[in-house]
């Protein structure tokens, strides 16, 4: 199944998520509005609010909570987004240049938290304290990675360890909130509300680690960012600590500089190491473990289109090229 056919099982909701995007995105500032707009529909795969509409309706929902609950998580991602590229430097996100690039740092900032606070003001209306609990700890949980990835950069020393903790934080949180909240609006008994958290902790490792082995080996043009950018950045994510373990001493030392002092002196030569050193496909392994146990927290579910949808979802995690 497709990423196109997953969303056709809730399309009627995925444009009502819309419709509230655009409504909740308007500000009487007009920068705000540009600049939340420009991100917002920068193309993305929106596979957070995707998430949350699917576990939603496999939990049985038949309300309308569901789909600001989506819009809050995607609005949550964003504010992410924009505050990621100003701390990482980045230029180019899902094809054209970014917010920061077009419109300056400080704009970007500020128009992040404004994208944070208008979640924060949705989740008041809805009204449901268990929900605003749920996101709060998410969104603390995020910041906390932020700052634990920026204490790894340049860092070649930064373990295995180190770095699943930063993505699980730092992305697989917001992924296990929006399953979360979908059993949670749905009055889900706790066996599905557990499943569903863990669902959505093991997807969001799975997609984080397939990012990050596409920044050595995707097509630049369909990844839709320049390729290398985490070498750039000094970022040691795991397929430059596998290639760092395994490499002989010349590999290391090459690793090492690299992310040492960031730059892309050494791209070709580094993602060649890499790829033949297995770090690509130790990576590729571990994401699909996380896969794997993704699909089995799914067991407690009842058998809807909407479950099948949620375990394609898993395998669209690990399999996409982009």
């Amino acid at each position: 199944m497709t990423l196109e056919q997953i969303r056709d099982l809730v399309t009627t909701d995925f444009e009502a998520v819309d419709r509230v995007v655009k409504r909740r995105l308007h500000s009487q500032v007009a920068l705000v509005d540009q600049v939340a707009t420009y991100i917002i529909y920068a193309g993305g795969k929106r596979l957070r609010p995707l998430l949350v509409l699917l576990a939603a309706r496999a939990c049985g929902h038949q309300g309308e909570q569901h789909i600001e609950a989506a819009a809050i998580i995607e609005f949550i991602h964003t504010a992410t987004l924009l505050h990621d590229d100003v701390v990482d430097g980045s230029s180019l996100r899902r094809g054209r240049e970014t917010a920061n690039e077009v419109f300056g740092n400080a704009t970007s900032v500020l128009v992040g938290d404004f994208l944070y606070s208008r979640a924060f003001q949705m989740m008041v209306a809805l009204d449901r304290m268990p929900i605003m609990q749920i996101i709060a700890d998410a969104t603390n949980a995020i910041a906390e990675g932020e700052v634990l990835q920026l204490m790894n950069a340049h860092d070649p020393n930064t373990t295995e360890a180190r770095y699943i903790d930063v993505i699980q934080r730092k992305t697989a949180r917001l992924f296990q909130a929006g399953a979360q909240i979908g059993a949670v609006l749905s009055d889900a008994p706790p066996i599905i509300e557990d499943s569903l958290a863990r669902f959505g902790l093991h997807i969001g490792t799975a997609f984080q680690l397939i990012d990050d082995a596409l920044d050595y080996e995707a097509d630049e043009g369909r990844l839709g960012k320049h390729l290398g950018d985490d070498l750039a950045e000094g970022k040691p994510t795991l397929p430059l600590i596998y290639a760092m373990q395994h490499g002989n001493d010349t590999q290391r030392e090459m690793i090492r500089h690299a992310i040492e002092h960031g730059g892309l002196h050494n791209l070709g030569e580094i993602t060649r190491a890499v790829a033949s050193l297995g770090g690509l496909a130790y990576t590729a392994r571990l994401a699909q473990g996380e896969a794997d146990q993704a699909l089995a927290a799914l067991a407690p579910l009842p058998e809807t289109a909407f479950k099948e949808g949620l375990s394609e979802l898993a395998r669209f995690a690990v399999a996409r090229k982009h």
